[in-house]
């Protein structure tokens, strides 16, 4: 005979599962439709009227925090492999973080755009759509928050160093956003010629810093 504690177990795998294939059908429509994806649409495209979709998020904001979420730590996880990967030397690692970052929105440019720009609304109602520009500076300050950490735990800055850590981690992410969203529209040079560019623009205390004594190289 099943417990109470067994089924609400069991209620709880479904709604996640549900929630997982939720985000999946989301995902298929961003891919397709970039920032002028809308819970509309989504809806369409798991088979479900929009109610039943609020029921599992709350409200289209909440929605498109899941999806942040999940593309956020998908990115994170790359650059953090980029970060431990190894290398001959810090330049390389720079390199190798930078270019991960420009080939994640190169290979998915209609999710960077969801993500990081908000919709022309065009004949859309615009409570179909999602203010993608009031959430999308929370991602860059978690990206920003994320590699001063790592910063942090890996170069030896001295006194006040955790502070410049911070500094650093949300400037690199500044410049990582700010080229890559310029480079991604325009096209004004290779993939690694920009990286070559950035690094370049980086390379000066950060080359002369040491690594903490027993931490991974940075």
């Amino acid at each position: 005979m099943r417990t109470g504690t067994s089924q609400r177990d069991d209620q709880r795998q479904t709604a996640q599962q549900r929630r997982k294939e939720l985000l999946e059908a989301a995902d298929r429509v961003v891919l397709r439709d970039g920032p002028e994806a809308s819970m509309n649409a989504i809806a369409a495209e798991a088979g479900i009227t929009k109610p039943i979709l609020y029921r599992h998020f709350g409200d289209k904001g909440g929605l498109y925090r899941a999806l942040a979420k999940r593309h956020t730590d998908a990115l994170l996880a790359s650059l953090r492999a980029a970060l431990d990967a190894p290398a001959d030397d810090r330049r390389q690692r720079v390199e190798a973080t930078l270019d991960t970052y420009l080939a994640a929105i190169e290979a998915r440019p209609q999710v960077y755009r969801f993500l990081m720009h908000p919709a022309d609304h065009g004949q859309q109602e615009p409570e179909q759509t999602f203010d993608v520009g009031h959430h999308s500076a929370p991602l860059l300050r978690r990206l920003g928050e994320e590699l001063a950490t790592v910063i942090a735990e890996r170069v030896e800055l001295g006194p006040g160093g955790a502070e410049v850590a911070r500094v650093w981690g949300h400037g690199i992410v500044g410049m990582m956003h700010a080229a890559g969203d310029w480079w991604l529209r325009d096209r004004p040079c290779a993939r690694d010629q920009l990286v070559r560019h950035l690094t370049d623009l980086l390379w000066g205390r950060l080359s002369l810093a040491d690594d903490r004594v027993g931490a991974p190289g940075f």
